[in-house]
């Protein structure tokens, strides 16, 4: 069954590991700093679904996306990079150049440490608008936010400066946060993390 397009609907594709953790929890603030919805696999967890049918699901209801295809490096387990960003950075094009008169109208940030970088390990989207924000999260804040007011149109959405001090207040504030729902701050779950956001900001 077809899914309906959410036009605040965000789609996040990004490493998920603990060096990451940083700059994802920067995205999802700058995404709800600017009034919209960061959505990705973390958000359900229903075993009777498989993470590809998640991913459908989650891509075809999103008309942004921002996807950081920055994690190339082999692990220290396997030896082998991971490629699920990659993957669906692809799932989400082809959703654009295939998909119906909704799907078309899809938009993305696509990411990266370094400009140029990309061009050695996928060269097929060579001539996209690559942002590099250097692992850094003042720039990533900033990379964010004016994409989604050049590509939303939206006049109200506040300037990174603004977004990233209330980002450095947020993380000041996180483990009292966190500690009076009885969490652990390193180790909270998606769900919880964007309603402390969401409702830091509503008092902000």
């Amino acid at each position: 069954m077809p899914v309906s397009e959410n036009k605040d609907w965000v789609f996040i594709n990004c490493p998920f590991d603990d060096d990451y953790q940083e700059l994802f929890r920067a995205i999802l603030f700058t995404i709800y700093s600017c009034g919209f919805v960061p959505r990705c696999a973390f958000q359900e967890d229903d075993g009777s679904n498989t993470r590809i049918e998640k991913l459908y699901s989650i891509i075809e209801s999103c008309k942004y996306g921002i996807h950081d295809i920055s994690r190339t490096k082999p692990d220290s387990i396997n030896h082998l990079p991971r490629f699920n960003m990659p993957f669906e950075l692809g799932l989400f094009l082809g959703a654009k150049r295939y998909g119906n008169q909704k799907q078309i109208t899809k938009i993305c940030l696509i990411l990266d440490t370094e400009p140029y970088r990309y061009q050695k390990f996928l060269s097929d989207i060579a001539g996209q608008d690559i942002k590099a924000h250097k692992d850094n999260v003042d720039i990533a804040i900033k990379k964010i936010r004016d994409w989604l007011r050049v590509s939303s149109g939206n006049t109200s959405i506040p300037g990174d400066v603004v977004i990233k001090k209330r980002y450095q207040k947020f993380k000041k504030v996180l483990p009292n946060l966190s500690k009076k729902l009885g969490l652990d701050h390193k180790s909270i779950t998606y769900i919880d993390l964007t309603l402390l956001i969401s409702e830091t900001l509503k008092t902000t």
